[in-house]
């Protein structure tokens, strides 16, 4: 019993040195590798590379007809550097060039061309390596910028404005500017006719407003020295009224209708009610139904005021009888 005892505790030190000896084995190693990881990556390395241009600042009257442009360069880096790069995708590797803060010029028709440098400044802020580190395999970028077809057009204000209960939208809403001139493509400026703006959309409004609102551009397709509109909607309180609209013959044919008034429901501003008259408004019936001798015609309102909202008009056909 004694001996087998001794012979555990032998076998518990052997085991215990066994598993030392393991660990310092696996800590030398990975501190070796460490080292030599730092070692490789101190060390500098050559990369060839592509980075693609994405212009922005073009101005108004024109656009790049070359729009898949890249540049080539090589990377002298070393590699922790590297391995930042290694780490931006592909379809990112791309750099921004501000055209209204880069001296390009015309090399000839429509192709200009800018300084490589530019976009070794890019690459090296992106990556933050030195611009020395890069070197360029062109000394200028070349791409072509066309004029643009160029048309004034009307602005349309998109709107979805909802208001309180007895309170309306007055009238039209005044813009500004109520035109503007748009850039683009021939085949594309050909079909445009107006400019929409974004969706202005308001609940609950009891009072008049301005807002400013954004155009809509056709996601880039056309351009526009102006990017927003200034829109004053003007809103007031409004109330229901009835006015009785006499029915005329408006030919010589001598005709007395039945109703000889059409009842005309509206909404009008409270401000503007005092000045609603039954001869503010006109009724036409269908004459050339007479020849047919129908027993009814067609009877609709044909001319309100502006500021005034129909709500229904009754009735839509009248009786008559011709007098001799």
């Amino acid at each position: 019993m004694e001996m087998t005892e001794k012979f555990d505790s032998i076998k518990s030190k052997v085991e215990r040195r066994d598993k030392r000896s393991i660990w310092t084995f696996f800590v030398f190693l990975i501190l070796s590798a460490a080292l030599w990881f730092l070692v490789k990556l101190s060390e500098n390395y050559t990369t060839q590379t592509a980075f693609r241009i994405q212009f922005t600042e073009v101005p108004a009257d024109k656009w790049i007809s070359s729009p898949d442009q890249s540049a080539k360069m090589s990377l002298n880096i070393d590699g922790f550097h590297t391995l930042r790069y290694k780490m931006i995708r592909e379809q990112n590797r791309v750099v921004s060039i501000a055209l209204d803060q880069v001296p390009y010029r015309l090399e000839n028709a429509n192709t200009y061309s800018f300084s490589s440098q530019y976009v070794a400044e890019q690459i090296a802020e992106l990556l933050d390596i030195s611009q020395s580190d890069i070197t360029m395999n062109e000394g200028k970028v070349y791409f072509n910028m066309d004029m643009l077809q160029s048309k004034v057009v009307p602005v349309v204000l998109k709107s979805d404005i909802q208001t309180q209960r007895q309170y309306g939208v007055y009238g039209i809403p005044t813009l500004d500017p109520a035109s503007v001139t748009v850039f683009g493509p021939k085949e594309v400026i050909d079909t445009v006719k107006t400019v929409r703006t974004e969706l202005l959309s308001k609940i609950n409004v009891n009072q008049s407003f301005t807002e400013i609102v954004p155009l809509n551009l056709l996601n880039g397709l056309i351009r526009s020295n102006v990017q927003e509109i200034k829109a004053e909607v003007q809103v007031e309180k409004f109330t229901e009224m009835d006015v009785a609209v006499p029915i005329r013959a408006t030919d010589s044919v001598r005709v007395r209708f039945f109703p000889e008034t059409m009842t005309v429901k509206c909404l009008v501003a409270i401000k503007d009610y005092a000045s609603v008259a039954p001869e503010n408004f006109g009724v036409k019936v269908d004459m050339k139904q007479l020849k047919d001798m129908r027993p009814l015609l067609d009877v609709r309102l044909e001319t309100w005021p502006q500021y005034v909202q129909i709500l229904n008009t009754t009735p839509d056909k009248v009786e008559y009888l011709i007098v001799q």
